[in-house]
C-alpha cells in the first residue's frame, strides 16, 4: 500500500464550507484513506477535515472590509503557503474565495502541486481580466453554472460543469402549507421571508433597513403580516435584535430562526433577500423575491464601473433577464422595498411565472454535483 492521498483545501465562507463538505464525503467513498486539511468550516470538520485556521478568518465583505483585515489575512496566507510547500500535498482545491485562493494556487502550481479551483469566479459579471490569472493558477476549474464553461474553453482552460449542490438538496417542490405547519405559522396570513445576510458585515449594512421595511408593511399595507427571519449565528441574531430595538419595532411580529433559511423561504409568500447564495435558495424554492444589497459606497462605485451585466442577483444572471426585481444601494429605502414586496405579494399571476422560470433553472442546475466534482478531482490526481 502507498501512503494516503493528501488533499489540501481552503474554503472562506458558509457556502464554500457546504460545497467542500459534500465533495469531501464523495471523495472519501472513492478514497477512504485520504486526509484533508487546510482552512475550512464546521461542515468540513464534521467530515474529518483538519482545519488549521477557522474559515471565519477569511469571511470579509467588499474592498473596505478586506483592507481592514488585510494584514491578518495575508499573514495567514503566507504561513499556509509555507506549510503546503513543505508538505507538497497531492492536490490543492481552492473552494471559491478567489482573492485568497488564486494567488496561493499560482504558487503551488508552479511548485508542481496539482491545483483545482472549485466555483468559477464571476468573470461573466465583472473583472473578466482575471481569466488570465486563473489560467496561470489552476489545472482545472469546476464550474457551478452552465454559462461558465464556454468562457474557459475559449481560453483553453480545462473546465468541468458540475451544477449546483443546492439544486440536488432542495426538492423540486416545496409545500408552503407543510412548512408553515412545521414552523407553527398560521396557514392564511401574509408571510414574508427576510434574509438580511449571513455575515456580520452584511447585517451592519442591512438590519435596520429590513426592520424598517417590515414595520412599514405592517403600518401601511398588511397589518396582519408576519416576518420570518433566519439568522446564521448568535452574533447576527443579536445584531438583528438590536436593530428591532433601535427602530422601536418590538410590536412587529418577527419570527427569528436559528438557521433554517430554506424553511423561512418555503413558508413565505414573498421574501426580501440580501444578494448572495440565499437568492439562489429562494429561486430553487420558487417563490417571488426582491433582491437587495448595500455595501460601502466606494466598493459599490468600483463594482459598478467593472460590471458587465445589468443584474447582480444570481437568479436574474442565470435567467439572463429580470425574473425578480433588484433594489440596490441608495434605492434600497424601506419605502421602496415595502412597496415592491407588497406588490409582489398581491400579484398571483407573476408568482406562477416566477415558479415556471425557476423550475427550469432548477432542472438545469441539478447535476449530482458532489459526484461530478469528485470524478474531476480523481481524474486530476491520476
Amino acid at each position: 500500500m502507498g501512503r494516503a492521498v493528501r488533499i489540501a483545501m481552503v474554503a472562506g465562507e458558509p457556502s464554500g464550507d457546504l460545497l467542500a463538505s459534500h465533495l469531501i464525503a464523495a471523495l472519501k467513498e472513492r478514497l477512504p484513506d485520504a486526509v484533508f486539511f487546510g482552512i475550512g468550516g464546521p461542515r468540513m470538520e464534521s467530515h474529518g477535515f483538519d482545519a488549521w485556521w477557522p474559515m471565519e478568518k477569511l469571511s470579509v465583505m467588499g474592498y473596505v472590509d478586506a483592507l481592514k483585515h488585510y494584514r491578518e489575512i495575508s499573514g495567514i496566507r503566507r504561513q499556509l503557503k509555507k506549510r503546503l510547500l513543505d508538505i507538497q500535498p497531492d492536490i490543492f482545491i481552492g473552494v471559491d474565495a478567489p482573492d485568497f485562493n488564486l494567488g496561493l494556487e499560482t504558487s503551488l502550481k508552479s511548485a508542481g502541486v496539482k491545483t483545482i479551483h472549485y466555483v468559477s469566479p464571476s468573470i461573466w459579471a465583472w473583472r473578466g481580466g482575471r481569466i488570465k490569472k486563473i489560467a496561470r493558477a489552476v489545472h482545472r476549474v469546476l464550474a457551478l453554472f452552465p454559462m461558465e464553461p464556454p468562457l474557459y474553453e475559449k481560453e483553453h482552460i480545462p473546465v468541468t460543469y458540475v451544477g449546483h449542490p443546492l439544486a440536488d438538496i432542495i426538492p423540486l417542490q416545496t409545500s408552503k402549507q407543510a412548512v408553515r405547519e412545521k414552523l407553527a405559522l398560521p396557514r392564511d396570513y401574509p408571510i414574508f421571508g427576510m434574509l438580511p445576510g449571513s455575515r456580520q458585515g452584511e447585517l451592519a449594512m442591512m438590519a435596520d433597513t429590513f426592520v424598517q421595511t417590515a414595520k412599514l408593511i405592517c403600518e401601511r399595507y398588511l397589518p396582519n403580516a408576519i416576518f420570518v427571519v433566519p439568522l446564521a449565528t448568535r452574533e447576527t441574531r443579536l445584531q438583528f435584535e438590536a436593530a428591532i430595538y433601535r427602530q422601536q419595532a418590538s410590536d412587529v411580529p418577527f419570527r427569528l430562526l436559528f438557521g433554517h433559511a430554506q424553511d423561512a423561504l418555503g413558508a413565505a409568500d414573498v421574501s426580501l433577500v440580501a444578494s448572495g447564495t440565499a437568492t439562489l435558495e429562494a429561486a430553487l424554492i420558487k417563490r417571488p423575491m426582491v433582491i437587495t444589497y448595500k455595501i460601502a459606497k466606494f466598493s459599490y462605485w468600483l463594482m459598478k464601473r467593472m460590471a458587465y451585466l445589468p443584474y447582480v442577483g444570481l437568479p436574474n444572471v442565470l435567467a439572463g433577464r429580470y425574473v425578480v426585481p433588484e433594489i440596490l444601494q441608495d434605492d434600497a429605502t424601506p419605502e421602496n422595498l415595502a412597496e415592491a414586496l407588497v406588490k409582489l405579494y398581491e400579484d398571483k399571476e407573476n408568482a406562477e411565472a416566477v415558479e415556471e422560470a425557476f423550475t427550469e433553472m432548477h432542472l438545469q442546475l441539478r447535476q449530482n454535483t458532489a459526484e461530478k466534482a469528485a470524478n474531476a478531482v480523481i481524474e486530476c490526481l491520476n
